[in-house]
């Protein structure tokens, strides 16, 4: 069975109606995104962010998956496949997708803000100042934030480099380390770009383009890989 490594940015979420910062000039809703989304921001301000992230993790509560990521669950029937995610929330595998890799962490989960190992999953949408873990330490956001290392590219680094088919679905390609990832694919392999938006294509790459949203550029790339769905 061949492998398609999908990687996905916040095009394919925003279908489903979760708004998307950069988007909206850098501010997400009446947030600035660096008040709310840095490691300097929950020195500051703790309790601004995690009303930010309630307020997330509450809308999150509300959308579901749409036509795209429902596709490419439907895809494992035909291919292996391996899905990168740049976003938080937990869609493509309530669409029912079984092998998902989250670059910037999971909204439904929040970590010890003084051992990162120590992860736990939030019993619904609420995280309170004074909630804490095992070792005493207030509880955060699992979120990788602005000016913090993203620790599972190396994994998606391998995952990409397995590639037979490689798509990318509602992302930009200008947020790094993730927009890189691209460079580890095979160069004999095909390569799908999926975006109603002008997306840079990458320097060297023979890539189709499908300039629609996932919801129906998705199948129709499945479509030119002889899958019907």
């Amino acid at each position: 069975m061949k492998k398609l490594v999908v990687l996905t940015g916040a095009g394919i979420s925003a279908e489903s109606g979760i708004r998307t910062f950069r988007d909206m000039g850098g501010l997400w809703e009446e947030y600035d995104v660096m008040e709310v989304a840095s490691p300097e921001a929950w020195h500051r301000n703790p309790e601004l962010v995690q009303k930010f992230y309630n307020e997330r993790r509450k809308q999150l509560y509300q959308v579901t998956p749409n036509n795209g990521h429902k596709a490419l669950a439907l895809a494992q029937e035909h291919f292996d496949v391996q899905i990168i995610t740049q976003n938080v929330d937990d869609l493509h595998e309530r669409a029912g997708s079984s092998s998902v890799l989250h670059l910037h962490g999971e909204l439904k989960k929040v970590r010890s803000s003084v051992d990162p190992s120590l992860i736990y999953t939030l019993d619904g949408w609420e995280l309170k100042m004074g909630d804490t873990c095992e070792k005493g330490s207030q509880l955060r956001p699992h979120i990788v934030w602005f000016g913090e290392e993203v620790p599972e590219i190396p994994t998606a680094a391998e995952i990409v480099a397995q590639a037979h088919i490689f798509a990318v679905i509602g992302t930009s390609l200008n947020v790094y380390p993730a927009a890189g990832l691209v460079n580890y694919a095979p160069r004999d392999i095909p390569v799908f770009l999926i975006d109603p938006n002008e997306v840079s294509i990458p320097y060297g790459r023979k890539v189709t383009v499908i300039k629609e949203p996932a919801s129906t550029g998705v199948p129709k790339m499945l479509n030119m890989l002889g899958v019907k769905l």
